[in-house]
């Protein structure tokens, strides 16, 4: 009969384990003043973008419907490759934005 209690205590331990490690793999979000994103002029709010410095940028353009974007349809957030390891907001906005074909 303990046995089967530990295994239930171990099952749900481990599952805990599994969803913390599955946040952490995520990784943390980039910030705005980060050497790469302000180079990139990367801003979380696309809309906060400076349209003076950065021309290119046009009402709509987010994240979300960029072709780097590598999460899922409705996340709000996903890996992008131009920031190694780090998540981007899918209503960020940068200038290497691509629109997804």
């Amino acid at each position: 009969m303990s046995n089967r209690r530990e295994f239930i205590v171990q099952l749900g331990l481990g599952g805990s384990a599994l969803a913390a490690g599955a946040v952490y793999a995520q990784g943390a979000m980039v910030a705005d003043s980060e050497p790469q994103a302000a180079a990139l002029g990367y801003k979380a709010d696309g809309t906060k973008t400076d349209k003076t410095k950065f021309p290119k940028y046009a009402a709509g353009q987010q994240c979300g419907s960029c072709a780097l974007f590598q999460g899922k349809a409705g996340d709000k957030a996903g890996p992008c490759p131009l920031f190694a390891g780090k998540q981007v907001s899918s209503l960020g906005w940068c200038s290497a934005y691509a629109k997804k074909a």
